[in-house]
């Protein structure tokens, strides 16, 4: 019946869901979930399949446009047939009824359930009973994507949609969705599944967006989490950090942006951690104020760390109250965004620096006194310059692009001209070689080439050959 309904002879369907709605108002629903993406659905498009869902009364065909599903369930097929819908009447007035409101309603609950059970019945079947060999050792195979994962891979773009838009059923959609996380070796986790990894004393969802799963592995915002081994998930579709800003919370958990400003962790002493950002705050007076003036215009804030920053010795986070750098990075490559105000998505961006790294010390050693006397400081040029490229790096470690890439290459060719002592970095004169007298191509005697012994002589007849014009 699928391959009738979708016209498709050769494919199947995910999943289906065969039920009768009973109550003030009765109907009948076949609903299938598709294999594969529909054709309206390719270069990013997400148009309802025409067609999708035919609509019956009493066995007669009313119509299939009456988008009867939302636009983010509009990929799924079926056919509703109702005996409480009127037969005498058009179909404006049909769209306008409420039985027919009713049997949406109906409708949308029933197909996120069947999701849900297509879910469920893949994590069953993935917990199945390993294989055992004749002596007792596990036969090891190769690991697949499970019927949801296969589906979610292609539809989850629609699920997320959902989340956004369908505030009703949000919390259902919610437990629908699959991340990669730090933790997961690649696999896609359910929330619950996070839930399960979360130390006692976590209290929030800790998140971070990329480009890419690879990318985001190689952020130094992770260094501090590894090491106190708390799971991070990844964010790598387009839709999932502003999927999230709209949700902000799942079962009473909030999701927090790892390159925010004011991430903290509860198993740390609250009063030590305050002590320390005070002496801190005190010590590196003069660098944050000095940084903060040479920086104008690219940083909103300088400041010390008020976390771990691990190895690095300076990293650019967002403010809580804007976009982080990789929701900057999506509303720059908008397709639509030309002519549009930047101040209207640019994150602002927070300076931190790390109190412990050798190289913030040094720069606090030849920054500007915080009281200046009656000669102004000069700063040094080297120290100038080194201030410069740790801004570079810190625009980098925070996923930002650098502002000035000249100025950031002219920095570092003075870095390498000392490494390398060179005196200047004046071209060599151009070469001018001698002339050169063709020589003809050398022929290589060792090879097998064609040789008299190759041919029969003894048999070539020359009167048989066309020795004509």
């Amino acid at each position: 019946f699928w391959q009738v309904l979708a016209h498709e002879a050769t494919s199947n369907a995910t999943s289906w869901s065969h039920f009768n709605a009973e109550g003030n108002i009765n109907f009948k629903s076949i609903l299938y979930l598709p294999d594969d993406l529909p054709p309206t659905y390719s270069y990013t498009n997400m148009e309802p399949v025409q067609g999708a869902l035919r609509l019956y009364v009493r066995k007669v065909l009313i119509g299939d446009e009456f988008n009867l599903l939302p636009k983010y369930l509009g990929f799924i097929r079926g056919v509703v047939d109702s005996d409480d819908l009127p037969l005498n009447v058009n179909r404006e007035t049909l769209q306008e009824s409420k039985i027919l409101s009713v049997i949406k309603k109906k409708l949308v609950r029933k197909a996120i359930e069947m999701i849900r059970q297509l879910a469920k019945d893949s994590e069953d079947e993935g917990q199945s009973e390993a294989e055992i060999d004749e002596e007792g050792n596990v036969i090891e195979t190769e690991e697949k994507d499970s019927r949801y994962i296969a589906f979610y891979r292609k539809f989850s773009p629609n699920i997320k949609l959902g989340v956004v838009e369908d505030e009703p059923n949000r919390g259902k959609l919610m437990k629908l969705l699959r991340f990669q996380t730090s933790k997961s070796d690649g696999k896609m986790i359910s929330l619950a599944a996070y839930f399960d990894n979360m130390k006692e004393w976590q209290e929030e969802i800790y998140i971070l967006g990329g480009a890419s799963a690879e990318e985001i592995e190689k952020s130094p915002f992770l260094e501090t989490f590894r090491d106190k081994d708390v799971e991070v998930i990844y964010l790598t579709d387009s839709i999932d950090e502003y999927m999230l800003r709209q949700v902000r919370d799942h079962e009473k958990k909030k999701f927090v942006q790892i390159s925010s400003e004011s991430v903290k962790f509860k198993d740390e002493d609250e009063d030590l951690i305050k002590r320390r950002e005070k002496a801190y705050k005190n010590t590196f007076k003069p660098l944050t104020k000095w940084l903060r003036k040479l920086y104008t215009g690219s940083i909103l804030r300088v400041q010390v760390a008020r976390r771990s920053l691990g190895s690095v010795p300076a990293i650019v986070t967002s403010s809580d109250f804007g976009n982080s750098a990789n929701m900057e990075r999506i509303l720059r490559a908008q397709a639509f965004q030309h002519g549009m105000d930047q101040s209207s998505f640019l994150a602002l961006k927070v300076f931190e620096l790390n109190p412990r790294h050798p190289l913030v010390k040094k720069l606090l050693d030849g920054c500007p006194p915080e009281e200046e006397g009656d000669e102004p400081f000069e700063v040094a040029p080297d120290i100038l310059d080194a201030a410069w490229m740790l801004h570079d790096m810190a625009m980098l470690n925070g996923g930002f692009p650098i502002s000035d890439p000249e100025a950031h290459n002219q920095r570092l060719l003075k870095v390498l001209r000392a490494q390398f002592s060179l005196d200047s970095l004046d071209l060599e004169p151009e070469i001018d070689p001698p002339v050169e007298e063709d020589e003809a191509p050398e022929i290589d005697f060792t090879s097998d080439g064609i040789n008299m012994e190759d041919f029969d002589l003894d048999s070539l007849n020359l009167d048989d050959l066309d020795m004509g014009a």
